[in-house]
């Protein structure tokens, strides 16, 4: 299957996957990169803001699927602003920690920008 996702920005800016309670949101946003990885689509980028840096910490239920599309080579972009924003900062368990200006970046070279 071709990667349809090469050129794309991934968006995280919620705790989760949808406007459900944490644990279903959880639920889906763990099998929405587990989705990735299974079907070999990997996205030009995920990036996290908002509540969504919360899925990059320690004890996230996201953690192995995001380490796993890490380690495929998908660059995986943490907001700094907003993990000191929560006390987050010391907590990053994978990705890298930047700023909007690396996630503006990001943005402006996809050529689809998904925010879920």
């Amino acid at each position: 299957m071709p990667n349809h996702f090469s050129s794309t920005a991934i968006l995280v800016t919620s705790d989760g996957l949808g406007h459900a309670e944490p644990e279903l949101g959880h639920k889906l946003a763990r099998n929405y990169f587990h989705t990735m990885l299974e079907l070999e689509q990997r996205p030009q980028s995920i990036l996290f803001y908002g509540e969504g840096v919360r899925l990059t910490t320690k004890g996230s239920p996201c953690l192995n699927e995001l380490t796993a599309l890490s380690a495929a080579g998908v660059p995986l972009v943490v907001c700094r602003t907003c993990l000191d924003h929560y006390g987050l900062t010391d907590s990053v368990a994978v990705g890298e920690i930047g700023n909007m200006l690396r996630i503006v970046e990001a943005q402006a070279v996809a050529q689809k920008v998904i925010t879920v």
